[in-house]
């Protein structure tokens, strides 16, 4: 398998957002991308879906870096008539009302998945970190894979889904294990067994390519990165940064040898259930015994910032100590709808999306 690990700078950083379109004075989806696409200029894609936006960062130095170059595309949406929101999924939107967007990808997407497609578009948030070689990928890859479920309780951001609490801290990791190959991989023992394992997968489903493996986690050898892909997309920009510096510290103090986090496959997959379930209070398995979410992830940036603090990139850490410390999306709507009803939820992710990181 062509790659393009070492070509780039190691450890330099790229961070993806997918953001939902909605009309200004109901707040519903507004499905209306292919119509803003021409007015902005190439700085965003579309994800299949006409009411869902993908934007991302150039490969940057650290997390503030790339959140202050997402922050300028958000405000040139907005300046091009965008109104966005960013969670997991849209907390009140009515089961199919999903069209997605004219193209040969998501055409194939449609036909695979079929009427299953028009549930709802679902947001995340991905990170990608550069590595130097193959075999580095594989073992940073395996090392995240443990942290999933931290990752996930601490950006869980979707608790509604059309209009009703769903329970879980985040309904879009849920909905989203609903695709074919979404899921948590194996821990591979090297980039050989990787490749033996994509190309059996791929024939298996009659797949393209390994960007239709929608793992949480995965190697990507096109771009020479490893792209974590579980976490519901933010509508704070400040959590975007906090979220994207942890991935990145983690990525860093594995390869170093400064975290050695436990790889059962089972724990992880039964623990980002319970992650998504159950937010910030979560408890998890790790290694071997029943710990609380809040723990490992305060254990998870105290590594990730004695691994930034070389590169003087720790600053954005705080934004993640501060979802700790106030709650994370899922605490903020489950709030805010006390307050005031859907209506105050949907008016807060608007003015949280259009805040400065």
């Amino acid at each position: 398998m062509d790659h393009a690990f070492g070509r780039g700078e190691s450890f330099a950083l790229g961070v993806e957002e997918e953001l939902l379109l909605v009309d200004r004075a109901t707040l519903a989806l507004d499905h209306r991308l292919s119509e803003l696409l021409p007015r902005l200029g190439g700085i965003v894609k579309p994800d299949v879906y006409e009411a869902e936006v993908e934007t991302a960062s150039p490969v940057s130095r650290d997390a503030a870096e790339a959140v202050a170059a997402l922050g300028a595309v958000r405000a040139r949406m907005r300046e091009a008539g965008a109104t966005l929101i960013g969670c997991g999924i849209h907390p009140d939107a009515p089961f199919g009302e999903a069209p997605h967007v004219p193209g040969e990808r998501y055409e194939a997407i449609a036909a695979s998945m079929r009427g299953f497609m028009r549930r709802t578009p679902t947001c995340a948030l991905h990170v990608h970190v550069g590595m130097p070689d193959p075999e580095s990928a594989i073992q940073v890859c395996a090392g995240l894979r443990s942290y999933l479920p931290v990752l996930q309780g601490l950006a869980a951001h979707s608790p509604y889904w059309h209009g009703r609490d769903s329970g879980f801290a985040s309904a879009r990791a849920q909905l989203f294990r609903g695709f074919p190959r979404a899921v948590i991989p194996p821990a591979f023992a090297s980039w050989a067994e990787y490749e033996v394992y994509v190309d059996g997968w791929l024939a298996a489903g009659d797949a393209p390519d390994y960007t239709f493996l929608w793992w949480d986690i995965r190697p990507h050898p096109r771009l020479g990165t490893v792209e974590l892909r579980a976490m519901d997309a933010q509508a704070r920009l400040g959590s975007v940064a906090g979220l994207a510096a942890l991935v990145h510290g983690l990525a860093l103090a594995l390869h170093e040898g400064r975290a050695a986090p436990p790889r059962p496959g089972a724990e992880i997959i039964e623990s980002s259930f319970r992650a998504g379930r159950d937010g910030l209070e979560a408890t998890l398995r790790w290694d071997g015994a029943m710990r609380p979410l809040r723990a490992l992830a305060a254990q998870a940036i105290a590594h990730a910032r004695a691994a930034l603090r070389d590169r003087g990139a720790g600053g954005a850490l705080d934004e993640a100590e501060r979802i700790l410390r106030e709650g994370n999306g899922a605490d903020r709507m489950r709030a805010e709808h006390a307050r005031g009803g859907m209506r105050a939820v949907l008016e807060r992710l608007v003015a949280e999306a259009a805040q400065a990181a």
